[in-house]
């Protein structure tokens, strides 16, 4: 299994801390920055494959990644239309390197490691959904009918439940999806978001929701986001 962590966006909602380094690279504890942490707990889960996808930051992205020290092999793919398109530009770009099952992730993903070894011990293909939280206005949810997702989109309402971007993929479900994204790029859609492509063939591509409830598993996408997981993660002691 590979991990896929998307980090080629520009985090421009993050104000002056994105005009320095990359969002991936913000501190959130003492230690670690969002993407350390991801990997320090992508390595204790046994992944030992990470393919990462950069922008504009892409040597600090590297340097830092390397600079810890886990027994994590490496690849980084620079989209350099990264201000033009959205992340499934990136992973267009990234598709003869992602053959594999994959966990895939957004690179400013904050989540615990149990939550992370829900998903990797699913049996089938799954992404993160919460059946406690409130839906969210402008963020992600999943629709859901007979137990399986069948869209995934910041417009869904009916038959949904709030989802974060964090994906176990087997290799069948993923490939089928893959080929979607490509087909989507090839035409020149790139710029919506890689579960547009999804959508087009969630009757093929089976992924199933898996309930982190209330558990930590939330995107930085803002500066009072950044404050709140500070806060979750100072009272952890994480």
């Amino acid at each position: 299994m590979k991990a896929l962590i998307l980090n080629s966006g520009t985090g421009s909602r993050m104000g002056d801390i994105t005009k320095k380094r990359p969002k991936c690279m913000t501190k959130i504890t003492p230690e670690d920055t969002i993407l350390s942490r991801q990997l320090k707990l992508l390595s204790q889960s046994g992944i030992t494959k990470a393919l990462i996808t950069t922008g504009f930051f892409h040597d600090e992205i590297k340097n830092h990644c390397e600079s810890l020290g886990l027994p994590i092999e490496y690849e980084f793919v620079r989209n350099d239309k990264y201000s033009q398109t959205n992340y499934i530009y990136s992973i267009f770009l990234a598709r003869e390197l992602l053959k594999d099952d994959i966990i895939l992730m957004h690179g400013d993903l904050v989540f615990d490691l149990d939550v992370l070894q829900d998903a990797l011990n699913h049996q089938e293909s799954c992404m993160a959904t919460s059946s406690t939280l409130p839906l969210p206005q402008k963020d992600f949810k999943a629709v859901i009918n007979n137990n399986k997702i069948t869209a995934v989109g910041i417009e869904f309402f009916e038959n949904a439940q709030a989802a974060q971007p964090l994906y176990k993929l087997n290799k069948e479900d993923w490939l089928i999806w893959l080929d979607s994204i490509i087909s989507f790029c090839e035409n020149g859609n790139t710029s919506v978001y890689a579960e547009n492509a999804f959508n087009k063939v969630s009757d093929k591509c089976l992924i199933f929701p898996f309930d982190y409830k209330n558990k930590l598993c939330n995107e930085i996408d803002t500066l009072e986001d950044l404050n709140i997981i500070k806060n979750i993660l100072g009272k952890k002691g994480k």
